[in-house]
């Protein structure tokens, strides 16, 4: 009997204990904190017919991919899986490549035009007379900053932002904003060594 009692007791317990409302509170959307390092920068070392200032926090790698050339290198930042490409050619003797260029670089941002919600493009001149091409892109798209410079004769150097990561673009731009003020620092103290 005693045991019958104490099965009820707990019957009753499991269900009362079952009958009552949770206290939950859906948590707020949020976005993934993101500690960005005060700016600092250092120069490009020598070797290229280009030189600028780069971040302190970034990596110079050499362009690996099969289409590679001389002087094709990548400024990434590991920490923030953050890649700015970067693309130079001599345009000395060949004429016609200076079109070619101009021409491929439009091409490769407009690509962007399918998932893009804006693509706004911006003449810089920067402290060094150079004019350059700067591109913001928005919406959901593998890259959110594209340039290019040139002086139509000697020199076509051009850059693009990409992220190594899945993370929407919304939750990276404060970082998209910290590696654009890099770029800037990079044009701004952009030169042709050549």
């Amino acid at each position: 009997m005693l045991r019958a009692g104490g099965a009820v007791l707990a019957l009753l317990a499991l269900a009362a204990g079952c009958t009552s409302t949770p206290d939950f509170t859906p948590k707020p959307k949020g976005y993934n904190r993101i500690d960005l390092p005060p700016h600092a920068y250092q120069q490009l070392g020598p070797g290229h017919p280009y030189r600028f200032e780069y971040s302190r926090y970034a990596k110079i790698l050499r362009d690996s991919s099969y289409l590679a050339q001389p002087h094709w290198i990548n400024v990434y930042y590991p920490s923030l899986q953050a890649n700015v490409q970067v693309t130079y050619a001599s345009l000395t003797g060949k004429p016609q490549l200076y079109s070619k260029l101009l021409e491929d670089a439009r091409k490769l941002t407009s690509k962007h035009e399918i998932k893009a919600t804006a693509i706004d493009e911006n003449v810089l001149k920067t402290p060094h007379g150079m004019r350059v091409s700067v591109f913001e892109l928005q919406g959901e798209v593998p890259s959110q900053f594209q340039f290019y410079t040139t002086d139509s004769t000697k020199h076509f150097f051009r850059g693009a932002l990409y992220f190594r990561t899945a993370t929407a673009n919304d939750s990276l731009a404060p970082v998209i904003e910290y590696v654009k003020q890099d770029i800037v620092r990079m044009l701004n103290t952009l030169q042709f060594t050549q």
